[in-house]
């Protein structure tokens, strides 16, 4: 089916819209440019406003730029309200101070909410009291041909909201707010990591081996260099080269891509934080990751105390820690340990009426009773610890048993916020496990980690004690702006196709 591109067909648009289109003809044939390349601009909107000099005989001119938010259009004289983001502006326009013709032909038949405008002249308080510019030159600078969404009840329609996000930001205020809070969110990790001593670092996005993660990469190809090439799963693997290199403490925040389902926390590409620290473990991560993520609600919101879906949820340390083992024990009466082999477990855990699809693998039956009956329940910040080795090729065995290693998994809110754990630097065991895995590649299991050859020859090089670990910053932004959905913290969630929507009936 071939794409329609006929936007602007009148017998297809709106009155608004049709209206719209001949004022913008309206305006070229005046010998206006509806879009042109220079701004009249010499300061924003918000620097503007602090010029204003109460009881001086003169008051400052000025030349402002925004969008029209409102407008009043009266016989001689008009209001409108101008906003640029950094603030809003009421400017009087008077037809005695404009070009002979302008008021009447231009400005009462040729503008409309939402153009974007430059206007000139001095400061000024009306007889009410409000800040003013008494407009003596008006710029065109960008004809709107759609009409603004109503300001007064917003957009509600969670479709139009993340497939339309610009109709979103110009009609809710409240969800610029959000993303100005994810931004500060960003801003204050970067700014407690920069002040602990951590380099930031960027590895690649292309990568030919993928890695660092139990996870289905999306796959293209070079054409020049008739190479597959992986979009990352994870930093993982190029950070931990970093430190063999001899920096002591990186960090990475970016993009990661995963080739997996989407649900109320997950979206196929992500925001990751990565830090990986020499001469670190897993109960040392521990301790800076609750310390960080206080320190950053603390920052962001003003308190370690976080409100999320009428949930009261407080980051101060310390945070509990309960071993793995014992929290499915606890809430779904099974010990893995007692069960070692997948068909045991699997047995098992069908005896209680526990469903998993035949076949799914050991350490993925002690996953889905973790996400079962475990994560639900960690309303407050929780550590879960030392993990099968199984499920953890990367991480670091237990001097105490052999069967874990020293990971831990951070949760609140009842979902995972982060990984991490005391990164295995024996290079002959990771090659094993890298074998191990490729086993479980070559038997069906497209999550399993691949051999990396090079980041073994890179561990030969020595790696020193590190700790490593990995955060969603999405999920953290759910939590501290008590949004419901990972999709209202990304600005442009993935979505599915109109077309395959309208097919499915959705």
């Amino acid at each position: 089916m071939s794409e329609n591109y006929d936007l602007f067909n009148p017998e297809k648009l709106t009155d608004q819209e049709q209206s719209r289109l001949v004022k913008l003809a309206g305006l070229r044939a005046a010998g206006i440019d509806p879009y042109p390349a220079q701004t009249t601009r010499t300061h924003a909107i918000g620097a503007a406003r602090t010029l204003y000099s109460e009881g001086a005989a003169e008051q400052p001119t000025v030349s402002v730029a925004g969008r029209i938010k409102r407008i009043r259009v009266m016989g001689k004289a008009s209001f409108a309200d101008l906003d640029d983001g950094s603030g809003q502006i009421q400017l009087l326009v008077r037809r005695d101070y404009l070009p002979e013709g302008w008021y009447n032909d231009v400005w009462k038949k040729l503008i409309d909410l939402g153009d974007f405008i430059s206007a000139t002249g001095p400061l000024a308080l009306t007889k009410t009291g409000e800040l003013s510019i008494e407009v003596h030159a008006i710029q065109f600078l960008s004809k709107t041909l759609k009409p603004m969404p109503d300001k007064w009840h917003g957009v509600r329609d969670p479709e139009v909201r993340y497939r339309r996000r610009y109709i979103d930001l110009l009609a809710n205020e409240e969800v610029r707010e959000l993303f100005r809070v994810r931004a500060a969110i960003t801003r204050a990790l970067r700014d407690y990591l920069d002040g602990e001593g951590f380099l930031e670092v960027e590895t690649p996005i292309l990568q030919p081996i993928y890695g660092g993660a139990a996870a289905k990469p999306f796959v293209t190809h070079h054409n020049q260099l008739h190479q597959d090439l992986y979009l990352r799963i994870s930093f993982e693997l190029y950070l931990k080269r970093l430190i063999v290199g001899g920096f002591p403490a990186v960090y990475e925040i970016g993009r990661d891509f995963r080739n997996e389902g989407v649900s109320f926390k997950h979206n196929p590409e992500f925001t990751q934080l990565e830090f990986y620290e020499a001469y670190a473990d897993y109960a040392a991560v521990m301790r800076r990751t609750e310390e960080m993520v206080a320190a950053v609600a603390e920052r962001v919101t003003g308190s370690t105390t976080v409100t999320w879906q009428g949930k009261t949820i407080n980051f101060a340390p310390p945070w509990p820690r309960i071993p793995l083992r014992q929290a499915i024990l606890d809430e779904a009466d099974i010990d893995y340990a007692d069960f070692p082999d997948q068909a045991s477990l699997y047995n098992e855990m069908r005896r209680l009426g526990i469903d998993a699809k035949p076949g799914t693998s050991w350490g993925k039956l002690v996953d889905v009773l973790l996400s079962r009956f475990v994560e639900p329940h960690l309303i407050q910040p929780t550590f879960l610890t030392d993990y099968p080795k199984d499920v953890s090729p990367l991480a670091k065995s237990s001097p105490t048993d052999a069967l874990q290693v020293e990971r831990f998994e951070g949760f609140a809110a009842g979902m995972e916020l982060c990984n991490a754990f005391s990164e295995l630097n024996d290079p002959q065991d990771q090659l094993q496990r890298f074998v191990d895995e490729n086993y479980r590649a070559v038997h069906g299991d497209e999550e399993a980690h691949p051999v990396d050859v090079d980041y073994i020859e890179a561990l030969s090089y020595g790696m020193p004690p590190t700790g490593g670990f990995g955060m969603g910053i999405d999920r953290l932004a759910m939590l501290f702006t008590n949004s419901d959905t990972i999709r209202e913290v990304i600005l442009f969630p993935h979505l599915r196709a109109v077309q395959e929507e309208e097919e499915s009936g959705d």
